[in-house]
């Protein structure tokens, strides 16, 4: 039997670059070789194209400026008839190299990856891809638009308010003002579009809040400032499916700091492991009234923000006030949340098979819709001219 022929995306201009390599590995280590073709495909930080076989190798990122003279330059074009990651050399394409992937496995986090745009790519070429569309990843990798579907649908969020990068420069004394009289120290800021909590800053008093507002906006122009749920822990779900997703079992991450950083995530114990490395209590330790309720809500928030494939929500709950709050929805995340899912009962091969098989259905879905519309429009303002 041909082997289906799957092109793992990963890298790209993101602050996350380093994270998604470590997920791509850890998913095409998982991927069952005898069903499948694996085709890696590494978008540099400077946003070049590259495939070959040493991306398979873990090490060879050791040396980012010494491994691309190793590789093929190539891209996937956005042209439905060619379907293919094509070969470029300098001048001209290199039909020899012209690779067709029947399935792309976008494994990018943050800009340019997780938040449509790759997506969008992948539509114009009609490619089938694993994981959330364009709408559903442009919601879940902002939080001020993400805040508003949840809001306007009935789930809880904490108070917050928004303002842009422009704003805070030029009215800083307006926007610190509005904060205030909106919501109570101690207080959250994070840029709109990044994850991993990175540019995230905790500020417990107005002073902080200007130091954590001007940290935010070196990452994005859109800046959130969120209210803290104090004596709270956090809590995951992981969501699986397309029409009618499931939940995983929760977590409890382990934070060594009033909020889990980046290097909590991914740097414990001195190496870079993925989530997979970070400490965490699989279930949590949580009733299960609480973990059938915020499973509940995970579901409902990957319906609302029109998620498929997997994706991760995140929960700030208030245990002495019985208070659940979402925080985000994360709809490519760390190593593809596989801990919860074999902690559910499915082992990494079987969920990266599963994500595989529900990209095909969404692709299959999708191919009931109708996109275009013979009007003779053009016909008609033709004749029109014509008699004029």
């Amino acid at each position: 039997m041909k082997r289906l022929r799957i092109g793992v995306i990963f890298g790209s201009r993101s602050v996350e670059h380093e994270v998604s390599i470590v997920t791509a590995h850890q998913v095409m280590q998982a991927i069952d070789k005898y069903k499948y073709e694996v085709v890696p495909i590494y978008i540099t930080k400077e946003g070049h194209w590259f495939t070959g076989e040493k991306l398979l190798m873990l090490e060879s990122f050791k040396d980012l400026s010494s491994l691309v003279f190793s590789l093929e330059k190539a891209y996937i074009a956005p042209d439905l008839s060619v379907g293919s990651l094509v070969g470029v050399s300098q001048k001209w394409f290199r039909k020899k190299l012209a690779k067709k992937i029947d399935v792309a496995f976008p494994l990018v986090h943050g800009t340019y990856g997780e938040d449509g745009t790759l997506q969008g790519l992948l539509e114009l070429a009609n490619i089938p891809y694993v994981g959330a569309g364009v709408l559903g990843s442009a919601l879940g990798m902002d939080k001020i638009a993400m805040k508003a579907v949840f809001k306007e649908n009935h789930l809880p969020a904490v108070n917050y308010v928004w303002f842009l990068r422009n704003e805070w420069q030029t009215k800083q004394e307006e926007m610190i003002a509005r904060i205030e009289a909106h919501l109570k120290y101690p207080l959250f800021v994070k840029p709109a579009n990044l994850g991993s909590s990175i540019g995230i800053s905790k500020a417990k008093s107005r002073e902080d809040l200007i130091y954590a507002v001007e940290v935010a906006s070196h990452y994005d122009r859109r800046l959130i400032v969120e209210e803290s749920v104090e004596n709270g822990i956090e809590i995951n779900c992981s969501v699986l499916g397309n029409e009618e997703p499931i939940p995983s079992v929760c977590e409890q991450p382990v934070s060594w700091e009033e909020f889990l950083n980046y290097d909590e995530k991914y740097l414990r114990g001195g190496k870079i492991s993925g989530l997979k490395g970070a400490e965490r209590r699989i279930p949590a330790p949580i009733t299960p009234k609480l973990t059938e309720k915020i499973q509940g809500l995970a579901v409902k928030a990957f319906k609302v923000v029109d998620c498929r494939g997997i994706a991760r929500v995140d929960f700030l709950v208030n245990t002495e006030k019985d208070e659940i709050f979402i925080n985000e929805i994360n709809t490519i995340p760390g190593s593809i949340s596989f801990y919860l899912w074999e902690a559910t009962g499915i082992r990494f091969s079987e969920l990266v098979e599963r994500l595989i098989g529900l990209a095909i259905d969404a692709y299959k879905e999708k191919s009931k819709i109708t996109y275009s519309y013979d009007s003779k429009l053009i016909t008609r303002l033709s004749n029109s001219l014509l008699k004029k």
